[in-house]
């Protein structure tokens, strides 16, 4: 009694309630249930965004096949993996899980799956090196993608049945807060691990720590009371998406649109060249990675209102700001490894580098997902989406062949190309409609 009494007043004070059992959106037998849910399901999330952030594929990994020796194109394909293999099988197991009364379940498989995959990962960093450690942990990024979209399409839905409509926001909000102190504690302490006595084990570690988070946040989501959903309708998104593959034909502004974001992808597929050159730049110090790790928190701080702001007024000049600042990045890092740039090639300017590479990728991701709602109809919305998403998560396994250019010719080339590319998309963007001016939505 006194323990819900205590949940009943924490939840009070972080939320504003008077009354725990107010609820909107939400299931009558849930409102009993709310400030347990909401606290089951900010725990779980704070837990597996921190274990998302340990086994980032955009810069904890890049640097352990740095480390390790492993060949430069095992890592062009470690971003699309991570992103599209979350994104292709959610596109065909949503309407399976629609199909299910319960679907916390869905969740802890899929966090159970990521734990073993980090296990998995774990064992590879300090069992194997060179190709055989990359292809190992390739193995295990995907098993950790596909279960990353189990998690993902069920998530939102148990959300909306167990936490009202005026709460939600809270509780992603305290959860994005609290899961970036943590990944900013993580940074400092990675800075002052001494390498030449931890080697992999580092990573091993870190890797067994993640999945051990996963495994408690998988206990602590099934603890949620979630009341039986409707299971009809939601089709098979990628079924949809085949059907309406004509859209790209007979619908210029969205071919346009699916044009763009193609060529926006040379930003998302930056970010680990950017950790092997400062991999490089550090000898494999340890402390050139607690400052990425320390500006990749930041930058999701810092960005995401700024960002949030200007989509609002037009979507189309955040991507093109965005990528117009991803590509002169690139030039710049470019000629300062050419150039020996010692004031650039340090452990805290390249920190500074790597941040204002995550604010504009932050700047990319949002402008993009604007224009698309902003430039649809409630009669097409559901179409592009799936079009578009499934037609970028094909195009980012090919972007992964990046990769063979940095094996012949090296990190700071392979950057160069792809900043020159984001630029040829700023050329392109520019072109499109401001689908956020009330003339052009309204023809939308």
């Amino acid at each position: 009694m006194n323990k819900q009494v205590l949940i009943e007043n924490l939840y009070n004070r972080i939320t504003g309630d008077e009354d725990t059992r107010v609820c909107k959106d939400i299931p009558d037998a849930a409102c009993n249930d709310q400030p347990r849910n909401f606290f089951a399901y900010l725990t779980a999330n704070l837990l597996g965004k921190v274990a998302d952030e340990i086994g980032s594929a955009k810069l904890i990994i890049p640097w352990l096949f740095g480390m390790l020796g492993v060949p430069a194109v095992f890592t062009g394909f470690l971003v699309p993996i991570r992103e599209g293999g979350v994104l292709l099988p959610q596109l065909v197991v949503a309407a399976a899980v629609r199909k299910l009364a319960i679907r916390k379940t869905v969740w802890v498989i899929g966090a159970l799956f990521s734990a073993l995959s980090l296990f998995g990962m774990a064992g590879a960093a300090i069992g194997f090196e060179g190709g055989t450690a990359g292809g190992a942990i390739i193995l295990m990024l995907i098993l950790f993608s596909i279960s990353r979209g189990l998690c993902s399409v069920s998530a939102k839905d148990v959300l909306g049945k167990t936490v009202s409509k005026s709460r939600r926001g809270a509780l992603m909000g305290w959860s994005s807060g609290l899961s970036g102190v943590a990944v900013l504690l993580i940074g400092l302490w990675i800075g002052t691990v001494d390498l030449v006595h931890a080697g992999p084990r580092v990573f091993s570690g870190l890797l067994l720590t993640g999945g051990i988070l996963w495994i408690i946040a998988a206990a602590v989501f099934s603890g949620i009371a979630e009341q039986p959903g409707a299971t009809e309708g939601g089709g098979n998104a990628l079924a949809v998406a085949l059907q309406q593959m004509t859209l790209l034909k007979t619908d210029t502004g969205f071919r346009r649109y699916v044009i763009a974001r193609g060529l926006l992808l040379s930003v998302a597929l930056a970010p680990p060249f950017y950790v092997l050159i400062a991999q490089q730049v550090a000898d494999g110090e340890l402390l050139g990675l607690g400052s990425l790790i320390i500006a990749n928190g930041l930058a999701a701080a810092l960005s995401a209102p700024f960002w949030g702001y200007m989509g609002d007024r037009s979507s189309r000049q955040v991507m093109a700001i965005a990528a117009t600042g991803a590509g002169l990045l690139g030039l710049f890092i470019f000629m300062a490894v050419v150039l020996q740039w010692g004031w650039v090639l340090n452990p805290y300017g390249l920190a500074v580098i790597f941040l204002l590479l995550n604010v504009m990728h932050g700047g990319v991701r949002l402008g993009r997902k604007v224009y698309l709602v902003d430039m649809a109809t409630g009669q097409n919305r559901a179409a592009y989406v799936a079009v578009s998403n499934t037609l970028i998560g094909v195009l980012m396994f090919f972007g992964g062949l990046i990769g063979l250019i940095s094996e012949r010719l090296g990190a700071p080339v392979t950057v160069l190309l792809l900043s020159l590319l984001s630029l040829a998309a700023v050329v392109y963007i520019i072109t499109l409609p401001d689908v956020s001016e009330p003339d052009n939505s309204a023809a939308a």
